[in-house]
């Protein structure tokens, strides 16, 4: 018995039949009572007496929480009767208890009851209180909990679940979602359960395997791609019923006739099965929980199941939605690859009159964009003429145009092909005599040549190494061909029609870049979108009198065809009136007026300009320049410092009268004049952020001393593509570089960017 600190071994003497102030009853007493309010309650109760902490008495609920018929006793000291509460503290808590007098209270505390494979584990509320005697001395202690573990398991289950929504809506990978939920319901559960997921094939006749933790693999991969069907085991049943599946005991039921032995090597007694249905009803998949003996569930359960399945339901569809519109992105920008590709095949086949000429146009861009190989073949009087010849290396394009094909020869495919007048296409090398062993070609495709239905000629694509030929590639081919073929059948038919979109197009690109003594000039050009919608960005270098040349860039409002119609009226007007007016700003004028004075169904766009005359002269170039409305030139000089000319000037085409100032300068040897459209400036990255004038600049000004034309170009496209992130653009762009160069220098002209 211990004393409780501060008080009296003995009571004062009080009057007979009378409790003093501030003591207890007799403890039994108090017991009994206690014992009444807890005898029929969920909360637990007991009384221990002494060192040993013997247990005395305790309510029903007591008993019921420790397990087992062999604890329903008294008069044995609780760390006998619990031993395994011994090493978890409880018992060293009673002591202190006991020692001290005070009492102690614990929130939701973890117990583990029980022992071995009968392990589980509670929580707890409770509270140790010391008993005390008549003399206030403390004789045992009294605990008093209530159970709290559906609570922490709802508080858990709660928080669980809502992780898993949040990795949906971070678009997390399908399979760490599902596995992450099939841990978490393991991890849930009162008793062990092993947790599965499916999902269903897309025609919703197989199930593949999802998730399944701590399955057996030998298991999963049994199971994995099993058809649905009535008794297909709980899953397959499950997801062919589309409700679910309760198999309590595997060993008698028959849905497990023809997996039993399976069941049984991976230690699995019991499966309930519940289908995932998406919103309209289709299969998603299957949810699973298996359990080592057989076993029934419990509303629970079910309920577990439902919520989790609903879950993996969101998850899967979720995933479905992300892939599909990622298949249509893919299929969109291969698409609008795909056009701008035969828009830029389309443009080199009707840039020349003649035939021949088109057919080596049509060889260079197929390779190696459909092709590593192509060869190009004529019939001229009777006779096969290759005519052009495309590949990687100059040795294997002589090859390749060294072989010319047998017309009549029955076993030669470019033979077949002019008789038939259709496609041929095998993975092997063609029939008949040819430099396919040194070539390494491992395949081929023929294309005719047509003519009102009849064939002229072919065009060979060949494949070597791992390249090969798919309905993709051959339908865009046959495309290209059908076109090459109308330009080789009629070239001034063709060249009426490409016509139209070259003079839509004329203000865009120039065919060639100009040489102008002391001038280097480069130029870019890339269309927003698919590609098919003509632009409103041009540019233009053209020679004036007395050694002069004028430049000029800008941009349409609108886009299609009206907008290529005004782009051609600038250019046009440009050239025409340049050689016959004074000066830069009466060449605007000039302009502006004929777009004022064009009949409305042309278009009543406005249009954004930079128009310039320069003259070479023996320390660089002279330039005077004129802005209408667009944006500022950048001055590019010797030390690297970028100036914008910010020269005042109206928008062209909204009325009669212009507002412009003339800007002169002079670009020394090194320096660069740089014009460009607001589809560098108003380039976006995720987050709508746009590329602006101050990245523009400090681009360009990063630019290495010596720097060519083109370089600079390559240097202002790879910083707005980096900014980007290589997204898709909204805005065509354009640019026109003018670098000045030493008066010894000749430089030829650099490749047009395109």
């Amino acid at each position: 018995m211990t004393r409780v600190p501060g008080q009296h071994a003995s009571p004062p003497a009080r009057p007979p039949g009378t409790r003093a102030a501030g003591t207890e009853t007799d403890p039994a007493e108090t017991d009994r009572d206690l014992r009444a309010l807890f005898g029929q309650s969920s909360a637990v109760f007991a009384a221990l007496a002494g060192p040993a902490h013997m247990l005395e008495s305790a309510n029903a609920a007591f008993f019921a929480t420790i397990g087992g018929p062999e604890r329903t006793r008294t008069g044995v000291p609780l760390g006998q009767l619990m031993p395994e509460i011994v090493e978890q503290g409880f018992i060293a808590l009673l002591d202190r208890v006991y020692r001290t007098g005070e009492p102690y209270t614990a929130r939701d505390a973890r117990v583990m009851l029980g022992e071995g494979p009968d392990t589980r584990e509670v929580f707890f509320d409770f509270t140790y209180e010391p008993r005390l005697d008549a003399a206030g001395n403390v004789m045992g202690v009294r605990v008093i909990g209530v159970e709290t573990t559906q609570v922490k398991h709802a508080q858990r289950l709660t928080a669980e679940h809502r992780a898993l929504l949040e990795q949906i809506a971070r678009q997390a990978p399908l399979p760490d979602v599902l596995e992450g939920m099939a841990r978490a319901i393991e991890d849930l559960a009162p008793e062990e359960v092993l947790v599965s997921v499916l999902l269903a094939d897309a025609d919703g006749r197989h199930l593949r395997h999802g998730a399944a933790p701590s399955l057996p693999g030998f298991y999963n991969h049994a199971i994995d791609g099993i058809a649905t069907g009535e008794g297909v085991g709980s899953c397959g049943t499950a997801a062919h019923r589309r409700r679910p599946v309760i198999v309590t005991d595997i060993a008698t039921d028959a849905f497990w006739d023809d997996f039993r032995d399976l069941a049984d090597k991976a230690g699995l007694a019991a499966c309930w099965s519940t289908p995932i249905l998406a919103r309209d009803g289709s299969l998603l998949g299957t949810f699973a929980m298996y359990h080592r003996t057989p076993r029934a569930p419990q509303e629970a359960d079910l309920a577990l199941a439902r919520v989790f399945a609903g879950t993996a339901a969101l998850a899967i569809e979720r995933h479905q939605a992300e892939q599909a519109r990622s298949r249509a992105e893919a299929r969109e920008k291969a698409a609008r690859d795909d056009l701008a590709f035969l828009l830029t095949a389309s443009t080199a086949l009707t840039s020349d009159l003649d035939a021949v000429q088109t057919l080596k146009r049509l060889a260079d861009s197929c390779t190696p964009r459909l092709a590593p190989l192509c060869a190009v073949d004529l019939v001229e009087a009777g006779r096969v003429r290759r005519v052009a010849a495309a590949a990687s290396t100059p040795h294997r394009q002589q090859l390749l145009a060294a072989h010319i094909p047998v017309y009549d020869a029955a076993d030669d495919a470019v033979a077949r092909v002019l008789a038939s007048g259709t496609s041929e296409v095998a993975r092997r090398t063609p029939t008949g005599p040819g430099p396919w062993q040194d070539l390494g070609v491992t395949g081929y495709l023929c294309l005719p040549l047509l003519d009102r239905g009849s064939a002229f000629g072919t065009v060979t694509l060949l494949s070597t190494g791992e390249h090969a030929f798919d309905g993709h590639t051959v339908a865009l081919a046959e495309d290209l061909v059908r076109r090459a073929a109308l330009a080789a059948r009629n070239a001034r038919q063709y060249t009426h029609r490409a016509a139209l979109a070259r003079d839509l197009q004329a203000g865009l690109l120039l065919p060639d870049l100009p040489r102008v003594p002391g001038l280097e000039v480069a130029t870019y050009y890339h269309p927003a979108g698919e590609g098919l919608d003509i632009g409103g960005d041009f540019y233009d270098v053209f020679p004036l009198d007395d050694g002069r040349w004028a430049f000029l860039l800008g941009d349409v409002c609108g886009r299609g065809a009206i907008a290529a119609t005004t782009t051609a009226l600038v250019r046009h007007t440009a050239r025409a009136v340049a050689p016959l007016l004074p000066d830069s700003k009466a060449v605007v004028e000039a302009i502006n007026r004929a777009l004022h004075n064009r009949p409305a169904r042309h278009g009543t766009g406005f249009v954004t300009l930079v128009y310039g005359q320069l003259t070479p002269t023996p320390t660089g170039l002279d330039i005077e320049l004129v802005r209408a409305g667009h944006n500022p030139p950048l001055h590019l000089d010797t030390h690297r410092g970028v100036h914008p000319l910010d020269t005042p000037g109206t928008l062209l085409g909204i009325g009669p009268d212009t507002h412009l100032t003339p800007r002169r300068l002079h670009l020394h040897a090194g320096e660069s004049l740089i014009l460009y459209t607001d589809g560098l400036t108003e380039a976006r990255r995720r987050g709508d952020e746009l590329f602006g004038d101050q990245r523009l600049t400090r681009a360009v000004s990063q630019a290495p001393a010596g720097t060519s034309a083109q370089q600079l170009i390559d240097t202002l496209t790879e910083a707005v593509h980096d900014f980007t992130g290589g997204r898709d653009i909204d805005d065509d762009q354009a640019v026109l570089v003018l670098t000045a160069t030493p008066p010894s220098r000749s430089p030829a002209p650099p490749d047009q960017a395109t």
